[in-house]
């Protein structure tokens, strides 16, 4: 029913800043919390940040905070991860996904993108 596609991965060297974007279709966008999460190779995959429906709430994990802003634009079904200052430890792929509470366990998330891969060198 919802069809999301993150874009906006790439190499980038430590301090930089880089945009994640995803683009969602098929829900009625304005209505869902999103979240952003990411899989490093050999982890699980972590939350990082998570925005309401309305794009007024949003919760971080603590190695986001103050680095990382989750951004949304519902007219545009539009849902943002902007990364400030990455590190190596910020490599992984990292994935969209809707869910139907603002929430930070990823079984709460029941449609997630293909992944977008960030590598980040020193």
């Amino acid at each position: 029913q919802v069809q999301l596609v993150e874009s906006g991965g790439g190499l980038v060297q430590a301090g930089d800043s880089l945009r994640l974007s995803c683009a969602a279709s098929g829900r009625t966008f304005s209505n869902y919390p999103m979240g952003w999460f990411r899989q490093a190779p050999g982890k699980e995959r972590e939350f990082v940040a998570a925005i309401s429906g309305s794009g007024l709430g949003k919760t971080y994990a603590d190695f986001a905070k103050g680095r990382f802003t989750i951004t949304r634009d519902n007219t545009h079904n539009m849902v943002f991860l902007q990364m400030n200052s990455p590190k190596p430890e910020d490599t992984a792929v990292y994935y969209c996904a809707s869910s139907r509470v603002l929430a930070r366990e990823n079984s709460a998330y029941d449609y997630w993108g293909q992944g977008t891969q960030v590598t980040v060198s020193a």
